[in-house]
């Protein structure tokens, strides 16, 4: 038996979220079965538990939780054997395939990557997807030029998930950051992650009508899209890249071609979904190497199974700050 949080609807439609014992009959198909201990909140999980399923579950019942950490119980693959650490984000587990929030789970061999020396299953959880999402966004903005001297580097959302592991990292790294947030209490927290300027929400919010203005930012780590990506884009330094992650501002981009045909900006697309084996063991690396653990764990908020009913809705609504560490298994 296992302990899992399980979604379930009746036959009117209506979604139960609770935690359950189930027989490991009920786990899916997979090369590789983990003993989970930690997992994490994202903004999908979050989506997973709405009634709808957020347009990402397909079938019910189901298990969410698109990140986990832990130690393999069994293994049918030769790369895994009992004992091994690993770690899983993305490959749409939690989604269409049975998650994380569960104390056991089973997975395809392919979509594990071996946790880095140096990082515990918790503090890989305090990173999960949204901390290697903004490692790949670093790597990609310093693949396209960007080093410390060149100037401040944005970064949208910073409150988030994402947003307040990019701050860490770009800090850590020398870069000097400027953090866009829509909430005011977090000023400290951030400046504490490593940012060293604040940036209210409502200054980047506004749609104007120029498609150039002052060039400020030598690169952007973007969580927002919509209005925020596109006065970003025409704020960028020449030949400065913005990093795009997320769409919590929207799906649609307001934004002129003339700062990619004036200043030879970049826009780069972030998927940390389907990335290959290779470039998440170079993300993971870079994490264990240069995250700071005490600023890890400053943005890490500790929680259990029985929580994250609750936490589901408040990530949805922005008032999830940081990382969520959720302990599944001892």
């Amino acid at each position: 038996m296992f302990r899992a949080l399980l979604l379930e609807k009746d036959a009117e439609g209506r979604l139960s979220v609770e935690v359950r014992e189930l027989p490991d009959e009920r786990l899916p198909p997979g090369e590789v079965t983990v003993a989970v201990e930690w997992s994490t909140v994202n903004y999908k999980d979050g989506l997973c538990m709405l009634p709808s399923g957020g347009g990402l579950v397909r079938n019910w019942p189901h298990v969410p939780g698109i990140d986990f950490a832990g130690r393999v119980e069994a293994s049918e693959d030769p790369r895994y054997k009992p004992g091994d650490r690993v770690v899983l984000t993305g490959w749409r587990v939690g989604e269409a395939h049975w998650g994380g929030y569960a104390t056991r789970a089973r997975v395809k061999a392919d979509w594990l990557v071996p946790l880095p020396e140096g990082l515990s299953a918790r503090q890989a959880m305090a990173v999960g997807t949204a901390g290697l999402t903004a490692m790949l966004a670093i790597l990609a903005l310093e693949a396209h030029g960007l080093e410390p001297e060149q100037g401040p580097v944005l970064v949208t959302g910073a409150a988030g998930g994402v947003g307040s592991v990019a701050v860490a990292l770009l800090a850590q790294a020398g870069q000097e950051v400027a953090a866009v947030t829509g909430r005011p209490e977090t000023e400290v927290y951030l400046r504490d992650l490593g940012a060293t300027r604040i940036v209210p929400r409502a200054d980047m919010a506004e749609v104007v009508k120029r498609p150039m203005e002052s060039e400020t930012w030598a690169g952007c780590v973007d969580a927002v899209g919509g209005a925020m990506l596109a006065r970003v884009l025409g704020q960028l330094k020449h030949g400065a890249s913005v990093a795009a992650v997320g769409n919590a501002g929207g799906i649609e981009v307001p934004a002129k071609i003339i700062p990619f045909l004036l200043r030879g900006v970049n826009l780069l697309g972030i998927d940390s979904v389907t990335q290959p084996y290779e470039a998440r063991q170079r993300a993971w690396a870079r994490i264990a190497r240069d995250l700071s653990m005490q600023k890890l764990d400053a943005m890490a908020v500790p929680a259990t199974l029985e929580d994250l009913p609750r936490l589901g809705p408040e990530i949805l609504e922005g008032k999830v700050r940081g990382r969520v560490v959720v302990e599944v298994g001892g």
